[in-house]
């Protein structure tokens, strides 16, 4: 029996029922992509959630849902958008309980302008974070009764421990950390980051989610893994160190080529 991990992937409904062979021959994890838009989630997403329950009926793996994030970021300084951003986050985690999802991903606050002017204003850090405990109080609240975890994922963190210090903030069970190797590839390539696995030292148990894209360092490309120049064997060297067992899945653009980048995982002998 291989001890290797089992890859998970994230798609869209329309992409599920391409993929469902696939998903449910290993139990692999699935992140659902269908409730991101705001049109989605203001409007009758019933017929969708049913539509989730049905073509994941048998299925075993552990499911989650990409949350909201469009046109917004949790540590807004206006209290009226911090409101609406309340409100979405909410209405994702109305969607996994309706589908039994129990991850929901949260994109981070942090800039690579953060990283060089957090410190130029006295205070800004401690209230950056303020303002994050203000936007997703309720949130938290809400996921915590729902056994649902919200896992906050590095967008232009140049610096791979504050978002760690930003979940354990919370002291809750229902906040924790998300990694997207071509985020962090991006920040290494482009601001001077560490490596990608740094960023899985970094997060250690506290890591509960992982996006696994290939990139090149330069843009946020979404390529099937093993196109382009991500270090997989240092990076799941530094994931098998851990114990939180955190979901690996692929996020590419191309979909079709999702059991491809697992394949090519597979090859190289570092997942399956």
């Amino acid at each position: 029996m291989s001890s290797l991990p089992v890859v998970g992937a994230a798609m869209t409904l329309v992409e599920l029922e391409l993929h469902r062979s696939w998903l449910f021959e290993k139990s692999r994890d699935l992140e659902l992509q269908s409730f991101v838009d705001a049109e989605v989630l203001n409007g009758d997403w019933a017929p969708l959630a049913a539509r989730a329950r049905r073509l994941l009926d048998g299925h075993t793996g552990r499911l989650g849902i990409h949350g909201p994030f469009w046109g917004f970021t949790i540590a807004s300084e206006d209290p009226d958008i911090r409101a609406v951003v309340t409100r979405r986050l909410l209405q994702g985690l109305d969607v996994c309980a309706a589908i039994g999802a129990t991850q929901m991903v949260v994109h981070s606050p942090y800039t690579s302008w953060s990283y060089n002017n957090l410190d130029n204003n006295d205070g800004a850090r401690g209230d950056l974070v303020e303002r994050v405990h203000l936007t997703l109080r309720d949130a938290v609240r809400r996921a915590e009764d729902i056994g649902c975890t919200m896992v906050i994922e590095n967008i232009e963190d140049k610096d791979p421990s504050i978002r760690v210090a930003l979940a354990e903030s919370f002291n809750s069970p229902a906040v924790a950390v998300s990694i997207d190797t071509g985020h962090a590839h991006y920040a290494h390539g482009y601001t001077g980051a560490p490596p990608v696995d740094y960023y899985v030292k970094a997060a250690g148990n506290r890591l509960q989610h992982v996006h696994l894209q290939d990139a090149d360092g330069y843009a946020d490309r979404h390529w099937s893994l093993g196109e382009g120049s991500i270090h997989w064997h240092a990076v799941f060297a530094a994931l098998a160190k851990l114990e939180s067992n955190p979901r690996l899945i692929i996020e590419i653009k191309d979909k079709l080529k999702i059991p491809a980048s697992a394949a090519y995982l597979a090859s190289i002998g570092l997942a399956e």
